[in-house]
């Protein structure tokens, strides 16, 4: 085997390892928006009590935020 085709192959495997990172990532930011739909869901419920609607929103937020961080993660070139 050449130099060249081990540089390939080298090259190759570091993109197999960013795709399996970005496959990853995706799977955490869709497990998140999904508890997010899930607490948007439950924020319908006329029921709640003022307390519990605003631990729903906080819950919502700490979501968003790991959200915005796993995003920059996926797309650092993208999202500053």
């Amino acid at each position: 085997m050449n130099e060249e085709t081990k540089d390939q192959i080298t090259y190759l495997k570091q993109q197999l390892e960013c795709s399996r990172e970005q496959a990853r990532l995706l799977e955490a930011i869709e497990r998140t928006l999904i508890k997010m739909r899930e607490l948007a869901e439950a924020s319908l419920d006329s029921g709640l009590s003022k307390m519990d609607r605003a631990i729903l929103s906080d819950q919502f937020e700490q979501l968003k935020e790991e959200l915005i961080e796993l995003q920059r993660k996926a797309a650092p070139d993208i999202l500053h």
